[in-house]
């Protein structure tokens, strides 16, 4: 499954606000840390884009079918901030039952 990399660092920043949408009000903190991200991506045109090209992160099933010297790969960090400028925090409560949390509402890979 080929992804827009603009919707792939979209999707860790909607993660990282619902952690801290789950955290509010409770009693334990984390400041939210580097993020570090890697992909395989290739360079697309596209009309739409300003630029007239865009990056897709390619998944493994369609790197197959594509030439390597069609594909990079790209890393990058992100530190991630509060609209504030302040860290991120994302909260937890001590009293807390062990275990990920709710995570039936998820969509499975």
């Amino acid at each position: 499954m080929d992804i827009p990399l603009v919707d792939a660092v979209a999707a860790v920043r909607d993660e990282l606000l619902e952690a801290v949408a789950r955290g509010a009000g409770q009693d334990v903190v984390f400041a939210v840390g580097p993020v570090e991200m890697e992909f395989e991506v290739e360079l697309r045109a596209d009309a739409r884009a300003k630029a007239g090209f865009r990056l897709w992160a390619v998944g493994a099933e369609t790197e197959a079918g594509v030439s390597r010297g069609r594909t990079h790969r790209v890393s990058f960090t992100l530190t991630p901030r509060a609209a504030h400028g302040g860290d991120l925090l994302v909260g937890g409560s001590a009293d807390r039952p062990d275990g990920p949390g709710r995570t039936g509402d998820r969509i499975p890979d």
